[in-house]
C-alpha cells in the first residue's frame, strides 16, 4: 500500500510540474515588466490575484499548505523578488502583523471559520507609497449569496 501511495504522489507531482513551472516563468516575466514600470518613474499600481501567500500570516494553518503551489518556497521567493524591486505591499504597509485574508474556499465552511488566504495584492510604486491612506478587504461581501470566493480588496490614495 505504501508503495502505491508513493507512486501516486510522484505521478501527481510530475503531472502538475508544467503548470508550476509556467507559474514561475510568469513571475519572471512580471518581474521584468515591473522593473521597466519602476524605471519609468510614473506612479504605478500592480494589482490582482497573484495566487501566492507571501508569509505564514497570509494563510490559515500554513502547515497544511507547504506543498501547494500558492505557498511553495519558490513561489514565495518569486513574489519577494518582485516586491524587493521597490514595490510596497499596501495591506502589509498598513497592517504589518494582522491576519487579513482575501479568499475563502467554498468547502468546509472556510468563510464561516475565517480559514482563508491572502492571495490578492496591491503593489505600489515608490511614487505612491506616501499617498497610501487606507487599504482593506470588504470581507462581508464574500458572505453574500452566490458571491465570489474572493472578497473585494481596495486601497485609498491621497491626492497629489
Amino acid at each position: 500500500m505504501a508503495l502505491l501511495l508513493a507512486a501516486y504522489i510522484c505521478q501527481t507531482v510530475i503531472l502538475h510540474r508544467p503548470k508550476f513551472d509556467y507559474k514561475l516563468r510568469w513571475f519572471e516575466r512580471l518581474t521584468l515588466h515591473a522593473a521597466d514600470l519602476l524605471a519609468s518613474g510614473k506612479p504605478v499600481v500592480l494589482t490582482g490575484d497573484y495566487n501566492v501567500m507571501p508569509t505564514e500570516i497570509d494563510v490559515y494553518k500554513p502547515e497544511r499548505w507547504v506543498n501547494d503551489a500558492l505557498f511553495r518556497p519558490e513561489t514565495r521567493a518569486a513574489f519577494k523578488k518582485l516586491v524587493d524591486q521597490g514595490w510596497t505591499d499596501a495591506i502589509r504597509k498598513l497592517y504589518p502583523t494582522e491576519t487579513i485574508y482575501t479568499f475563502w474556499d467554498y468547502f468546509r465552511d472556510a468563510y464561516g471559520r475565517n480559514a482563508g488566504l491572502r492571495i490578492d495584492h496591491f503593489l505600489l510604486s515608490p511614487q505612491l507609497e506616501s499617498r497610501l491612506k487606507a487599504a482593506g478587504v470588504d470581507r462581508n461581501v464574500r458572505g453574500w449569496e452566490k458571491s465570489s470566493d474572493h472578497g473585494p480588496v481596495w486601497i485609498e490614495l491621497a491626492d497629489e
